[in-house]
Formats: structure tokens, sequence, C-alpha cells
């Protein structure tokens, strides 16, 4: 693995040092956002992003309204933005509103117009991915058909072709009038996607966007795949995917996906969508690109989760997605875009990607959950938690953490294969910044680390930390301050991560999230007092004690700070949400947001437990909860298998050497079928779930002789929402699961292909089926 800082290969033992690198260039203002498309809020440069003339880090996640129902539209933005999200990015797919030529649909969840309003009234911008191909997992990849099938050079500068595009964008600049501009939250838009060759159509896409009244202070195109895209035009965007479905379903865990597991100041990821380029060798060679030295790196493309397709169906732990994205943000970057953040189902029809529509892949025909941190039914997957507190940083920290540069160590592992050499990395100004620590990956376990010292080079004057060596456990990922000053006290060194600033009447208060297995230690300078429940060591030194919330006071010539040290499994339960009253921090397992009205709202199982940080007590206090209509329940139900499973076939067909997925006709004839009795408290409540524990291949769920839902077998439960499922009181209820195959040749998660393995036979099972009922809550007025 090669990076341009540092020595490579050297083994990791004793200090681990770097020095900080300012920029190499000075900052530039690029034409866009600053002479050209100006906005009120945002603009570019060359180093960082500004809001409000601020430096800042967005925060954008992907959101398909076309694939949600609209009624459930605003609680997941509001979710998204409770997650730390303040960008919604959401393609727009032509198949989904002109299936039929000249019959454009713009209501129901399809009214992009309504929608924008909707983000702008929650307080989210939007990126419009505008296309007009997107790819996004859909047929002909967003093309209607009868565009694909007519007789132009798509994708490219044919006039022919142009044509049929002026006139849906122009229909699009309808919806839209007066949505975009300086004052509007439509903050991007992104042409085309995986274009790798075509500089002069993106160009041309961008004229007949800004003819159709559409604009934007930035203008993105994806830049992976060493794709020549015009820069003066568009900025580059990346991607980073630590697994992925569009590689062979024995493939061995590939050098594109492991790549991403390793702070690099290399931006490109050839692997993203190279089961559709020719030339891709498939071996981690493929030409790269970098950033261009006009715009800073940013993303719209990190692992959220991932797709399954029937050939491989990988299933990433919320560690996976977190270390991604940490180390992006340690890398330098300067906006953090995730795909997916909240999934989603297909519409009906068969829109979705599949070999009979030219493509290597089968994807459910309508699961799009894409094991995203906020599931296609709104359930909270573990990388929800661990992004929120990432983001949480990053709202906190952003404006001191956008204009510094990423340094890497001195010491960088020796290739992809190296599990001895720590994986971090510092971003400074020369003289305060914050350690970046990644020391997890998926399918190769890392050992724990034993004793980490950093010795940090910063202007003037070299910082080491900690006393004594460090041990860095597995799964560690870590953002630990180092110089931070607040209020007129400066907090040398931390091995606790910073989370979030809170500033209570104007008590500043800096709260920090020990990590699994690491003992909270702070360094103050000297004089500054320090007053609370700590361990002196020497040096001006202090362990913490954080098995429970710890709050320290430190106070200097120049002002006294409140520190809060939160235990790690609390970290996990915290949420920083702007509120009308400020940023306040609160502890909840279960969904929770700010609602329109400035209150608390959210949903639970069993009795709400939510706590809100008090400054003037201390310590977190309960927070008063209006009464729950209806009571949240969770029931086993029961499952009649009414006909048995049948022997399937090894394999259902395949395209160039991958199975393809069986066809609604033989689930029919050989699945296992079972009927539900749902009961009647199916339509009491506004979120209503089953949760299906099944192995097998393919399963479906079919109302009232209607399939209305999917699922590939990963080892994932399946949640379903009822109420968008169509579920109706005396609904016929059924289950088909079709047996896996022994000899199927379909790639697995470790976990799911032990339990095939431990079978000796087709695998096909229903372990349970339960109905979960949320209660919806609201904080009592003060």
């Amino acid at each position: 693995m090669q990076n341009e800082q540092g020595t490579v290969g050297m083994p990791s033992a004793g200090v681990l040092s770097a020095a900080h690198r300012p920029h190499e260039l000075a900052l530039q203002f690029p034409p866009m956002s600053n002479t050209e498309d100006r906005h009120k809020r945002w603009r570019l440069t060359s180093q960082y992003m500004e809001h409000d003339g601020v430096p800042a880090v967005p925060v954008s996640g992907e959101l398909h309204y076309s694939r949600l129902p609209r009624s459930r539209w605003e609680e997941r933005l509001r979710l998204m933005k409770a997650g730390g999200i303040t960008v919604v990015a959401c393609y727009v797919f032509w198949i989904h509103h002109e299936p039929a030529e000249g019959e454009a649909c713009f209501d129901g969840n399809l009214d992009v117009a309504a929608f924008v309003r909707l983000c702008a009234d929650v307080g989210l911008d939007v990126v419009l991915r505008l296309g007009p191909w997107c790819h996004g997992e859909v047929r002909n990849g967003g093309f209607p058909d009868w565009v694909q099938a007519a007789p132009v050079a798509h994708r490219t500068n044919d006039p022919a072709y142009l044509a049929m595009v002026e006139r849906w964008f122009n229909r699009v600049g309808t919806e839209l009038d007066g949505l975009s501009g300086p004052d509007s939250n439509v903050i991007g838009i992104q042409l085309e996607n995986e274009l790798y060759d075509q500089p002069r159509h993106i160009t041309e896409l961008k004229k007949l966007a800004r003819a159709a009244g559409l604009s934007a202070p930035i203008w993105t195109a994806t830049a992976w795949g060493a794709a020549d895209i015009p820069e003066d035009d568009v900025m580059p965007v990346f991607g980073g995917y630590g697994d992925g479905f569009w590689v062979d379903a024995d493939a061995p865990w590939d050098p594109t996906f492991r790549e991403h597991y390793f702070f690099s100041h290399e931006w490109d990821d050839p692997g993203i969508g190279a089961d559709l380029r020719e030339h891709f060798s498939g071996n981690g060679a493929a030409p790269s690109r970098s950033p261009s030295t006009l715009y800073p790196p940013a993303t719209c493309e990190l692992t959220g989760g991932m797709a399954t397709a029937y050939q491989r169906r990988p299933w990433p732990s919320g560690k996976d997605v977190a270390a991604v994205a940490n180390n992006k943000i340690g890398s330098g970057s300067g906006w953090q875009g995730y795909y997916m953040f909240t999934g989603g189902t297909n519409p009906p029809g068969g829109l979705q990607e599949s070999q009979a529509t030219g493509y290597p892949n089968d994807l459910p025909v309508f699961d799009y959950d894409f094991h995203a941190p906020i599931g296609a039914a709104g359930r909270l997957a573990p990388g929800f938690a661990e992004l929120r507190k990432q983001h949480a940083f990053l709202a906190a920290f952003g404006a001191r953490l956008a204009p510094m540069p990423s340094t890497l160590p001195d010491n960088l592992p020796a290739s992809i294969d190296d599990r001895e050499t720590l994986r971090w990395a510092m971003r400074s100004d020369g003289r305060s910044g914050f350690l970046f620590v990644t020391w997890h990956q998926p399918h190769i376990p890392l050992p724990d680390y034993p004793g980490a010292q950093f010795r940090l080079l910063l202007d003037g004057e070299t910082l080491i930390f900690s006393r004594g060596g460090l041990t860095i456990p597995a799964g560690t990922i870590a953002r630990l301050p180092v110089n931070l000053e607040v209020a007129g006290v400066r907090l040398r060194w931390a091995t606790a991560s910073a989370f979030t600033l809170l500033d209570p009447d104007g008590a500043p208060t800096l709260v920090l999230a020990a990590e699994e297995g690491i003992v909270p230690q702070l360094c103050l300078p000297e004089g500054t007092v320090l007053d609370g429940p700590a361990t002196a060591l020497d040096d001006n030194v202090y362990a913490i004690d954080a098995a429970h919330p710890v709050t320290l006071t430190t106070s200097s010539p120049e002002g006294s700070l409140a520190i809060l040290v939160l235990p790690s499994h609390l970290a996990d339960q915290a949420w920083a949400l702007e509120t009308p009253h400020g940023r306040q921090l609160l502890l909840s397992a279960d969904p929770l947001w700010v609602g329109a009205d400035g209150r608390l709202a959210g949903r639970s199982q069993g009795e709400p437990a939510v706590r809100r940080y008090s400054a003037a007590a201390g310590g977190f206090e309960n927070v008063r909860i209006g009464r729950t209509k209806p009571e949240p329940l969770r029931r086993t139900l029961p499952a009649e298998r009414i006909r048995a499973a049948k022997p399937v076939p090894a394999s259902f067909g395949s395209l160039a050497g991958r199975a393809a997925a069986p066809t609604g006709s033989s689930i029919d004839d050989l699945a296992a079928v079972y009927a539900v009795d749902l009961g009647a408290t199916v339509l009491s409540g506004e979120h209503t779930e089953l949760e299906v524990a099944w192995a097998g291949d393919v399963a479906c769920l079919v109302v009232d002789g209607t399939v209305v839902g999917d699922r590939f077998w990963d080892g994932s439960p399946w949640i379903i929402e009822t109420n968008d499922a169509g579920i109706r009181p005396g609904s016929d209820v059924r289950l088909q699961i079709l047996p896996l195959a022994k000899d199927a040749q379909v790639g697995l998660p470790a976990e799911a292909q032990r339990r095939r393995d431990a079978v000796a036979g087709d695998l096909v099972s229903l372990d349970s089926l339960d109905l979960l009922q949320w209660a919806r809550w609201s904080e009592e007025p003060a």
C-alpha cells in the first residue's frame, strides 16, 4: 500500500510518530459557488466547504423518495437529521417518473418538489442526483424502457439523445420551479453517474439542466474508476465500500474493498461499478485519479451498508461501516456522503437491476433495505449509532477540523495484509488537532495493539502520549483531541474520543466518549486546576474511572470548562440534537428526533427511557414523556406451514458465470408456504413491524395473493412494516421460503455460511415470526 508520506513497511514498534504537514497549495476560491451560482449559505474553497462564512464538513445521506411511502418521508428525514445528516442526497429516477413516454408522474411519493420542500421544513439541504443515467440498482440505470430502446447513442452528445434528455430535464425543472437558486436548500446537483470517458457530455448536461431552470452552488460528478470529468464544470466526488455485491460469489475479500480500512490520501475506488466496466481487471490494479486541486476531497458514496445480490450477499456490521467513515475523515474528507443512509422498497413492476435487463447481477424485485443505518422499515441498524458519534463530532468541531490538512504517520502499513502496523492519522493546523485511530476491519480480524505511544511534531512543540503506552483493543474507532482549546482551557490530549460541545447558558461543556477497553486519560497544561473524580498520575495527567458518566471542572487563568466523560456503553446511546433551546445531549436506546414543534419525539419498544444532560444538575435527568398511544408490544405469531418445500435445483441459470435468481414461478412451485395470523393489532399504531427470522434462499411476502416484498437470505432478520406492506383487516398473509440448495453458487456472510454448512441438504427454516408494535411519543410541554 503506497502513500505519499512516510516510510512504507516498517514494523510496528515503539513510538508512533507524525509531523504536521501544512497544505501544499495555497487556498483557492474556484469559480463554482464563488463567481458562478453563488449561494447565500454555501461556498467552496480548494481546501474545505464554508457554511455561513464558517468552515464546515457537510454530511450527506442517501434517501430515495420514490422508494418510500410519502407518509414515511418526514419521520425518516427527522431521524436522519437526529443522526447527524445535514444534507439529503436523492436520485431522480426517470424510469420511476415516466415509464410511458409523455406520461410523467409527480404525485404521491414521486412528488420531488414536495420532498425538497419537506427537507427545507425539517432543516436539511438537498443534493439532486439528476442523472439522467443513475444506476442505483435500477433497471436500465434509470432510463425508461422507451429511452433504453431508442435508436440513439445513449450517454453521449448524440443530438437525438440530448433532445430526449432536454425534455426530461425541462419537466423536472418545471416541477422544481422556484426551488433552486441562491436561497434554496438545493445545494448540489449531480450529473450522470459512473461515466468515465465523456467529459464533454457532462458539460452539455450541465447546460441543459441550467437551461431548464435548475441551479446549485455545487455541481458534481462521480470520479471513481479514473473518470475523465470536466473539473471546471463539476466537482469530483468519490466513494468507498468495504465490501460489495458486484464481485464473484467465491471471490476473496477484494483489494478495492480492503484499501478503505487504511488511512490514505488516495481517494479513487476503482472497484465501484467494476462489473459494468469492461476495462476493469478485477484485481485492484485499475487506474486511479486524485481529487482536483480546485476542490476539497469529497465523497458521495461511503458505505452506509450494502445491497444484496442473488449471487453475493454481504452484510456489513456497524463497525465495518464506521471504520470506513472514520478513515475518510482522518484522511482529510471535506464532505462525508453515504450510500445508502435510509433503505427503501422498489416500486412494483420489475424495476430492479437484473440479468434479464442486461446486468451481471440479479437484485431483489422489491427489497432495497441495503442494510442501511435506517432500514427500509425504519428500524435502526447498528451502523446508525456508530456513525451518529462521528457526526456529532463533525457538528461540534467541523469549523476547526475542516481547514486542517491530513498528515499520515511516519510508519505506514506495508500492504493491505499488514495486521501489525497501527492505522492512524492526524489532522491539525500545526498547533491543535485530532488524532484518528481505526483498528478494525471485517473478514480478517486484527489483534489488540499493545504499547501505543504517539509522538506528534507540531509547530514549535513535540507532544507525546499516553503515559506508559496504550493498549488499543481490536474494534477501536477513535477521534482523540490534541491541544484542544475550549473556553480558555486547553486539553493537551485525551485517550477518549471528542464527542460534542454543549453551551448551556454560556457554561461550556466538552463531552468525551470513552472507548471500550481504554481507560480515559486527560492531560492538562501546568497551572490548570481540575476538580472531580479523577486520579492524578504524573505531569498533569489524570485517569478517569468511566464506569458511569463523570463530570469534571477545569479552570485556568483564561477561563473554565466542564468536561463530561461518557462510558463507552452509553456513548452508543448518546444523541447530540439541535433544538430550539440549543444543542442538547440525550441518552436513548430507541429512535429519537426533534419534532416540528421543536419538542423531542420518538418511538419505543416498552416504556420510553430518555435522559437529558443537565449542566446545572451535573448529570442526566429523565425527559418528561407524554402519554404513549398505542401501547407497545412484542409477541410471537403463529405461522402454520400449509405446504412443505420441494427439492430445488443447484442452479436457476447463470450469466457470465454468476448465478441467476429463481423466477416467481419457480418460487411458487418449490417454496415452503406459511399462513400467518397477524390478528387485529396489526392496524393499531403508526409503526408496526413483522420481524422474520428465517433461513433459505429467497423469501416472499404475499398479501391477498400478491407478492409485495422479497428478500435474499444472508443471515439477517427481515423487517417488514405491516402498514406499508398493505396488510389490512382480514388480509390473507403468507410467507414463501425457497430452500437454498447445498451446491448453489451464492456467496454468504461467514455466520450464514456456517449455518448452511451444518445442514446435510437444502436449507429452509422459519425460525420465528414476531409482531412489534412501536409506541410513538413526544415530550411534554415545559
